[in-house]
């Protein structure tokens, strides 16, 4: 039979202190898991195993070997009942992996590798997400197996409470979901600790409901009398563009180069997906695209806004310096729809919108997925159902004029 012990271990540190550890021994042979804190050896008491009064952290020591200590013990039980024959070596390892089963260390290992992939928009917002988390924990630290079906009812009520929206709480609790994924994958924790799925905690997006413009105000937009080259008139060029490529992201329209056209036609991979594609450039949009040609932007770009940046490879920095610029499109764009006397919310994603309204049911679903770049028709279905409402129109009218 195995025990577990807190010892100081002596193994001198160059500072003269001596590391905190737990002592594994099964068959006459020892193995130690350091706990990451040291002190000088007048402070430790041997016989009763625990940091003396004299020390000045004595009490908050003393907690964590005491909390340290009762782990340990736990899961030496459920190891020795899985497995008689576990070795000091092996029970070493499974409780410095449960000790270091801590849920923010491995979020921050999740988005450091968010950083590296360049994925500054998912950085930034998970980040967010687990900062919340933390301080409705008190910025306690906490385990995996500490995270119950309980507490995260008691998180969603405390997002609740501070009037999230439906969906702004499913993205708070979808991250935690996805850290104890990829620890339930990497061995961390085991799966009978998850608390998502059925009859636990269940998440499930609310449908959002997508506005488009209409073919009149977009009219109002390419109208509307503006300065040339102000920023209102570089945004109202941005968002058409957009709109006149089939609501292409505006991420995308951003990043274009003018080696992307050819022939009269635009050829690009959505950043999104990498799906690749070509589409003709509309009259409409040759005209804009046209006022940009002497600009000589950096890069090859057609427009402006990414030029200042000295290197496109970095997708972390481009994504930043994009999120950056749709704030200030965004900011421009309020001020375009006061002066088009447009009530709808308007922002650079409402060209997606507006091109999936406007299209309603003209157009097959097949062609929509391809302009698009949906990878699957059942995505295309779920977003154009948003736009299509003439069957429904004339079975209501179909009741209600008598």
């Amino acid at each position: 039979m195995a025990s577990v012990k807190i010892v100081l271990r002596k193994k001198k540190n160059k500072d003269g202190t001596y590391p905190l550890t737990i002592r594994i021994t099964k068959d006459r042979k020892s193995s130690f898991v350091h706990l990451g804190h040291h002190i000088d050896e007048q402070f430790w008491d041997a016989k009763n195993r625990k940091v003396k009064k004299s020390h000045p952290n004595s009490v908050r020591l003393n907690n964590l070997l005491n909390k340290k200590l009762a782990e340990a013990e736990d899961n030496l039980l459920d190891m020795e009942v899985q497995k008689n024959d576990i070795s000091s070596v092996v029970i070493k390892s499974r409780l410095k992996t449960s000790k270091e089963s801590s849920f923010f260390k491995h979020s921050e290992s999740y988005l450091t590798s968010l950083k590296k992939q360049g994925k500054y928009n998912r950085h930034k917002s998970d980040q967010s997400r687990f900062a919340s988390f933390k301080k409705f924990l008190n910025d306690a630290d906490i385990s995996f197996q500490q995270i119950t079906t309980a507490l995260l009812n008691k998180y969603r009520a405390y997002l609740k409470a501070k009037k999230l929206s439906d969906q702004t709480i499913v993205n708070y609790l979808t991250i935690i979901q996805t850290i104890f994924n990829q620890a339930i994958s990497n061995g961390v924790v085991e799966q009978k600790y998850y608390p998502f799925g059925r009859d636990k905690i269940k998440l499930k997006a609310p449908r959002s409901m997508k506005i488009g413009l209409s073919p009149e105000e977009v009219k109002a937009i390419e109208d509307m009398e503006l300065p040339k080259g102000s920023q209102l008139d570089h945004t109202r060029n941005v968002w058409l563009i957009a709109f006149y490529f089939a609501g292409m992201r505006v991420s995308d329209v951003l990043r274009l180069k003018w080696t992307d056209f050819q022939n009269d036609r635009l050829y690009y991979s959505m950043g999104k997906n990498a799906k690749a594609g070509s589409l003709k450039v509309p009259e409409k949009a040759l005209v804009i695209l046209n006022s940009y040609r002497e600009q000589g932007n950096a890069h090859n770009l057609v427009f402006p806004d990414l030029a200042e940046l000295s290197d496109l490879s970095n997708t972390f920095i481009v994504q930043r310096r994009i999120s950056y610029m749709i704030h200030k499109l965004n900011d421009a764009l309020k001020d375009i729809a006061a002066n088009g006397g447009i009530t709808k919310k308007l922002t650079m994603h409402i060209a997606r919108h507006t091109f999936g309204n406007i299209s309603g049911d003209k157009i097959s679903i097949q062609m929509l997925q391809k302009l698009y770049r949906h990878t699957s028709i059942t995505t295309t279905v779920g977003y154009q159902a948003n736009f299509i409402h003439k069957d429904a129109d004339e079975a209501l009218d179909a009741v209600v004029d008598f």
